[in-house]
């Protein structure tokens, strides 16, 4: 005896039913998937409250990797404490207003060259081959400046770097008191 039920489909629509039902359920899993990374790539990302991201400059023909010093506690602790400092690198203080801002060689282990630069980007003053030993003289520039460049010993005589030379960035950095 055979018993047919009225409303009820062939097997071929069952199976797609099944098939929408399944692609509708991937596709589901995978926006939750989606949205899941995309919230742990932001939460995973560090975050740095003393220090701008890293970028690159253009100094006396050569090409400079920069970390920003842009907060108070940045600037104090500066290059201090670091064993070596590489020749085509660099860290740029910014202050918000031009003065006569002083550095000295505190816990600094390595010599550096000192460069002072205008709201512009030109040096405005040098302290070349700064050595370690010179702690507790501070160092002061001939003029007003808005930056403080510093990079290892050396950079200024290897690069020819003298009062005038731009340092150049696609935007210096701007900070308010």
């Amino acid at each position: 005896m055979r018993c047919e039920v009225k409303g009820v489909g062939t097997k071929r629509d069952t199976v797609e039913i099944d098939m929408k039902r399944h692609l509708l359920y991937g596709g589901f899993l995978l926006v939750i998937i989606g949205g899941a990374l995309v919230l742990f790539a932001q939460v995973a990302a560090p975050v740095s409250t003393t220090l701008l991201d890293e970028s690159t400059a253009e100094f006396g023909g050569v090409s400079l990797r920069l970390d920003y010093a842009t907060t108070t506690e940045a600037r104090e602790r500066g290059l201090s404490g670091r064993t070596s400092i590489p020749g085509d690198y660099g860290m740029l203080f910014v202050f918000p207003k031009d003065d006569r801002y002083g550095f000295w060689m505190k816990d600094t282990l390595v010599s550096l060259d000192m460069f002072w630069l205008d709201a512009q980007g030109q040096v405005v003053s040098i302290a070349r081959e700064v050595a370690t030993s010179s702690y507790p003289n501070v160092f002061y520039p001939s003029a007003p400046a808005r930056y403080v460049l510093e990079t290892a010993a050396g950079f200024a005589d290897a690069h020819l770097i003298t009062i005038g030379t731009p340092l150049r960035l696609k935007k210096l950095p701007v900070i308010s008191q």
